[in-house]
C-alpha cells in the first residue's frame, strides 16, 4: 500500500508489474502473506544491484557537472542525538558561515542511518561498520561519567562507592529500543530493576537528571556545561567510548564532503579536553 500511495497507482496495478517483473527475470522477489510483501534473498540482491546502480549514476552526475570540485551543493550529516545537538550544532554555524553556497541537513537520530538508501551523505556513528564501500576514520574518543543533580544528592546524600548504587534510581535507555551495544554501560554497575526512568532519547535523559529524577550515565560533553548536573564516584565510573566519521566511497572525494570532514577532525581536535571531560567549556572557531 504504501509504494502504491508513493507511485500515485492503486495496489492492484503495483502487484500486478511486480509479478510481471518477476516473470520477466524468471525468479521470485517477494513472499506474499497476509501482512503483505517481504523480499526474498533474490529480492534483497536485486536491490543491492539497484542501489549500487544508483549510486554509480550520482557519481556521474557530480563530475560530469563539476560539482565535485566545487564548495557548493548540499550535505546531509546524521549522527546519534546527543552529539549532533550538544556539539555538532554550535560546530556546524561556523562551517554554514564560511561555506555560504553548502546547503547542510544535519540530522540527529536515535538510530544507525542507511546509507546505501542514501538517508545521508556520511554520518558520524558509534559504531565503526563491519562492512560496506565506505571510506572510515575515527574521529574522536569521548568519556562519560555517571551525573546527578545537587538537589538529587542533597536529598539521598553523597555516594563514596559503587556498591551504594544499589539504594538509588537510574536514568537510562529503553532496554528492547537500544540500537547499538555500545550504549548498555548502565547495566554494567546496576541491575534493570533500578533503571525507573527510561528514554530513547540521551537528551532527555539528561533533562530527567537535571530534574532529580536519578542518577544518569551521560557523555561529558553532554553534561558538564550544565552547573545543575554534578559528576558522581569520578573515580569508580567511567566510560569511553568513540566517535566514527563514515562516507560512502563514491562521495568521499567531493570537494564539499572533503571540506567537512577536515572541519569536523579540526572541531573535535580543539576540543579534545571537553570531549574527554576534562573541560567544561567547548571550544568553537574564532
Amino acid at each position: 500500500m504504501d509504494a502504491a500511495e508513493r507511485l500515485g497507482i492503486d495496489y492492484s496495478t503495483v502487484s500486478r508489474r511486480i509479478r510481471r517483473f518477476e516473470a520477466e527475470l524468471g525468479t521470485q522477489l517477494f513472499d506474499r502473506d497476509n501482512q503483505g510483501y517481504t523480499l526474498t534473498a533474490q529480492g534483497q540482491q536485486l536491490v543491492e544491484y539497484a542501489e549500487s546502480v544508483e549510486a554509480t549514476l550520482h557519481q556521474a552526475q557530480e563530475r560530469l557537472t563539476g560539482h565535485n570540485a566545487a564548495l557548493s551543493g548540499q550535505i546531509r550529516l546524521a549522527c546519534t542525538e546527543g552529539f549532533g545537538t550538544q556539539f555538532l550544532a554550535p560546530q556546524l554555524a561556523h562551517f554554514c558561515a564560511l561555506n555560504p553556497h553548502i546547503t547542510l541537513d544535519l540530522l540527529p537520530l536515535s538510530r544507525f542511518v542507511n546509507l546505501p538508501k542514501r538517508e545521508a551523505d556520511m554520518a558520524v556513528t558509534i559504531e565503526r561498520p563491519a562492512s560496506g564501500n565506505y571510506a572510515v576514520v575515527k574521529l574522536c574518543d569521548y568519556h562519560l561519567r555517571l551525573y546527578a543533580s545537587p538537589a538529587y544528592l542533597e536529598r539521598f546524600g553523597p555516594m563514596t562507592s559503587t556498591a551504594e548504587l544499589s539504594r538509588h534510581r537510574f536514568i537510562g535507555y529503553v532496554d528492547d529500543l537500544v540500537f547499538s551495544e555500545e550504549l548498555r554501560y548502565l547495566e554494567q554497575i546496576v541491575p534493570a530493576e533500578n533503571v525507573h526512568y527510561r528514554s530513547t532519547n540521551v537528551v532527555a535523559q539528561a533533562w530527567a537528571a537535571r530534574a532529580g529524577t536519578g542518577l544518569a550515565v551521560l557523555p561529558c560533553f553532554l553534561a558538564s556545561p550544565f552547573a545543575d548536573l554534578v559528576p558522581v564516584l569520578t573515580d569508580q565510573v567511567l566510560f569511553k567510548r568513540s566517535f566514527w566519521l563514515v562516507i560512502p566511497e563514491e562521495r568521499h572525494a567531493l570537494a564539499r564532503i572533503k571540506a567537512l570532514r577536515q572541519f569536523l577532525k579540526d572541531a573535535v581536535e580543539r576540543n579534545r579536553a571537553f570531549l574527554m571531560g576534562e573541560s567544561r567549556e567547548m571550544v568553537t572557531p574564532d
